[in-house]
This record gives C-alpha cells, structure tokens and sequence, in this order.
C-alpha cells in the first residue's frame, strides 16, 4: 500500500469516526469468510458497520475526533463497529460475541464517553432508537383509545340496563 492509499485510508476512516454515534472496538482472531460476512450482513441490517482495520492507520484517524480516548484500545488483531444509532452497533456485537468466542469486545465510545467492554454490554441492552419510536407512538396512541373506550362505556351500560328491564316485564 502507498502513500496515496494510506492518506485516503486514513480519511475515510476519519470520515466514518466523524459520523459515528458510537463506535465499538473488537479483537477477531480466527473469523472465517462466512462468519465475518455474516457478521457484516446483520450491522448493516441494523444500520450499522463493521470494519477491521489496522492500528496505525485507525490511530491515524482517530486524531481529531471525539473518540481520540479510543486510541489505547487499538492493539492486536482490531475490528471497529460503528453505528449513528447509539445502540445497534454494540446489540450486534454483543449477540454474535455471546454466540463466537473469535469476537471479544474491547470497549468504545459514545462520543466522548468512554465504555469499556461491560458498558458496552449495557448498551447493547438498551432498547433500539426504532423500539424507542415504537413505545413513543405506542405511549401517544394509548390515551385515544382508553378515551374511546370510556364514552363507549356509559352507553353500553345503558343498554344492557334497558334490556334487562325489557325483559323482566
């Protein structure tokens, strides 16, 4: 690889650290072809990226972005996930690491806060951004139904009332 290659590397990366909302740093040691593509195939059914990456150039890249604090994590054989939704990136992770051994979690970052591998196992437990929209909506249809149900109730009432008078006489 050349200089050229590196410099554009090196941006690129820079690019996607820069548009990242958290950015969770691997060791893979032994990932065969179909699991590292079926690892990429469910970050990007989630929104997210898995990348590995070289140290140097990852250090490279990191410099001047809000997850400098990462640097010290890049040793050995280094993957990145990254993700704009908070959560996505570390819920993939953690699943396929619970279900591979080859995929150990490091650490990383939500922006300037720093995660080590067991906040980011907590990440991964909090609800998505789209399950977040979901309660949301949920939360806001929930009065306009009870409210339907209750003007319905007095009315049914009454005509259960009336029948049972109709039919005792």
């Amino acid at each position: 690889m050349n200089r050229t290659e590196k410099a554009e590397l090196i941006d690129t990366l820079h690019a996607t650290f820069n548009e990242a909302t958290t950015v969770i740093v691997t060791h893979q040691v032994g990932l065969t072809v179909v699991e590292s593509s079926d690892l990429r195939g469910k970050m990007r059914a989630n929104g997210a990226a898995y990348k590995v990456t070289k140290n140097r150039i990852a250090k490279l890249a990191l410099k001047d972005t809000a997850y400098e604090n990462l640097t010290d994590a890049f040793t050995g054989p280094t993957a990145i996930g990254t993700s704009s939704d908070p959560v996505a990136a570390a819920k993939v992770l953690v699943e396929f690491a619970k279900e591979n051994d080859k995929l150990t979690i490091i650490g990383g970052a939500i922006g300037e806060q720093v995660l080590d591998k067991a906040g980011v196992e907590a990440l991964a437990k909090l609800p998505s951004l789209d399950e977040l929209r979901a309660k949301m909506v949920g939360l806001l249809q929930a009065p306009a139904t009870k409210l339907a149900r209750v003007a319905q109730a007095p009315a049914s009432q009454l005509a259960r009332v009336i029948q049972a008078k109709s039919e005792q006489a």
